[in-house]
Protein backbone atom coordinates (compact mmCIF):
# COMPACT_ATOMS: atom_id res chain seq x y z
CA UNK A 1 0.00 0.00 0.00
CA UNK A 2 1.43 3.09 -0.87
CA UNK A 3 -0.89 5.39 1.52
CA UNK A 4 -1.37 5.82 4.92
CA UNK A 5 -3.67 7.39 6.83
CA UNK A 6 -2.67 10.31 9.17
CA UNK A 7 -6.02 10.96 11.00
CA UNK A 8 -9.15 12.78 10.12
CA UNK A 9 -9.02 16.26 9.49
CA UNK A 10 -12.51 17.36 10.16
CA UNK A 11 -15.97 16.40 10.46
CA UNK A 12 -19.43 17.64 8.62
CA UNK A 13 -22.03 18.40 10.82
CA UNK A 14 -25.61 19.27 8.99
CA UNK A 15 -27.65 22.08 10.10
CA UNK A 16 -30.74 23.85 8.13
CA UNK A 17 -30.23 27.70 6.36
CA UNK A 18 -29.51 30.30 8.62
CA UNK A 19 -27.67 28.30 11.09
CA UNK A 20 -25.24 30.25 11.51
CA UNK A 21 -25.87 32.29 15.02
CA UNK A 22 -27.27 29.29 16.56
CA UNK A 23 -23.85 27.37 15.82
CA UNK A 24 -21.52 30.27 16.86
CA UNK A 25 -23.30 30.33 20.29
CA UNK A 26 -23.27 26.09 20.78
CA UNK A 27 -19.84 25.27 19.49
CA UNK A 28 -17.95 28.98 19.68
CA UNK A 29 -19.37 30.38 23.10
CA UNK A 30 -20.44 27.14 24.83
CA UNK A 31 -18.40 24.31 24.12
CA UNK A 32 -15.75 26.83 23.42
CA UNK A 33 -14.15 25.88 20.00
CA UNK A 34 -12.11 28.33 17.77
CA UNK A 35 -14.18 29.60 14.58
CA UNK A 36 -12.15 29.66 12.09
CA UNK A 37 -12.58 31.57 8.52
CA UNK A 38 -14.10 29.34 5.84
CA UNK A 39 -12.53 29.64 2.19
CA UNK A 40 -13.91 32.55 0.70
CA UNK A 41 -15.09 30.38 -2.63
CA UNK A 42 -16.81 28.26 0.20
CA UNK A 43 -18.69 31.24 2.30
CA UNK A 44 -21.72 31.67 -0.44
CA UNK A 45 -22.53 28.07 0.72
CA UNK A 46 -23.49 29.59 4.42
CA UNK A 47 -22.20 27.55 7.76
CA UNK A 48 -19.53 27.95 9.78
CA UNK A 49 -16.15 26.37 10.59
CA UNK A 50 -14.54 25.29 14.25
CA UNK A 51 -10.93 24.04 15.04
CA UNK A 52 -10.30 22.04 17.83
CA UNK A 53 -6.91 21.09 17.96
CA UNK A 54 -5.46 19.50 14.81
CA UNK A 55 -9.30 18.67 13.77
CA UNK A 56 -12.07 20.65 12.38
CA UNK A 57 -15.88 20.62 12.89
CA UNK A 58 -17.41 21.78 10.16
CA UNK A 59 -21.32 23.00 10.13
CA UNK A 60 -23.04 22.72 6.56
CA UNK A 61 -26.33 24.03 5.34
CA UNK A 62 -28.41 20.97 4.03
CA UNK A 63 -31.50 22.25 2.76
CA UNK A 64 -33.97 20.01 3.39
CA UNK A 65 -32.54 19.59 6.79
CA UNK A 66 -32.79 16.34 8.70
CA UNK A 67 -30.74 15.91 11.89
CA UNK A 68 -28.31 12.95 12.44
CA UNK A 69 -29.93 11.06 15.29
CA UNK A 70 -27.86 8.09 15.43
CA UNK A 71 -24.36 8.92 13.48
CA UNK A 72 -22.39 11.43 15.78
CA UNK A 73 -18.59 12.67 15.91
CA UNK A 74 -17.76 11.42 19.77
CA UNK A 75 -15.28 14.27 21.36
CA UNK A 76 -12.36 13.28 23.38
CA UNK A 77 -12.06 15.60 26.43
CA UNK A 78 -10.74 16.29 29.86
CA UNK A 79 -13.10 16.92 32.68
CA UNK A 80 -16.44 15.59 31.52
CA UNK A 81 -17.85 16.91 34.57
CA UNK A 82 -17.11 20.21 33.88
CA UNK A 83 -18.14 19.75 30.22
CA UNK A 84 -21.80 17.94 31.52
CA UNK A 85 -22.09 20.70 33.91
CA UNK A 86 -21.56 23.43 31.39
CA UNK A 87 -24.04 21.88 28.90
CA UNK A 88 -26.14 21.52 31.61
CA UNK A 89 -25.88 25.53 32.35
CA UNK A 90 -26.47 25.84 28.31
CA UNK A 91 -29.73 23.82 28.30
CA UNK A 92 -28.93 20.95 26.42
CA UNK A 93 -29.90 17.83 27.67
CA UNK A 94 -27.45 15.61 28.81
CA UNK A 95 -27.92 11.86 27.50
CA UNK A 96 -26.34 8.94 29.58
CA UNK A 97 -25.73 5.86 28.02
CA UNK A 98 -24.18 2.46 28.54
CA UNK A 99 -20.86 2.58 29.97
CA UNK A 100 -17.86 1.50 28.35
CA UNK A 101 -15.01 0.28 29.99
CA UNK A 102 -12.85 2.55 30.87
CA UNK A 103 -14.60 5.24 29.27
CA UNK A 104 -16.78 7.55 30.99
CA UNK A 105 -19.54 9.48 28.49
CA UNK A 106 -22.63 11.08 27.54
CA UNK A 107 -24.69 12.46 24.51
CA UNK A 108 -25.83 15.54 24.02
CA UNK A 109 -27.59 17.36 20.88
CA UNK A 110 -26.87 20.29 18.78
CA UNK A 111 -29.18 23.29 18.23
CA UNK A 112 -30.03 21.24 15.16
CA UNK A 113 -30.74 17.87 16.74
CA UNK A 114 -27.49 16.21 15.79
CA UNK A 115 -26.57 13.44 18.25
CA UNK A 116 -22.97 14.30 19.84
CA UNK A 117 -21.08 11.64 21.96
CA UNK A 118 -18.69 13.33 24.51
CA UNK A 119 -15.91 10.91 26.47
CA UNK A 120 -12.94 11.07 28.70
CA UNK A 121 -10.70 7.43 29.28
CA UNK A 122 -10.37 6.83 32.85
Amino acid sequence: MDWRFQGIDHVQLAAPPNCEEAARRFYGECLGLEEVPKPAELQKRGGVWFRLGNQEVHIGVQDPFVPATKAHPAFLVTSLALLKQRLAEYGAEIIEDAPIEGRERFFTHDPFGNRIEFLEYK
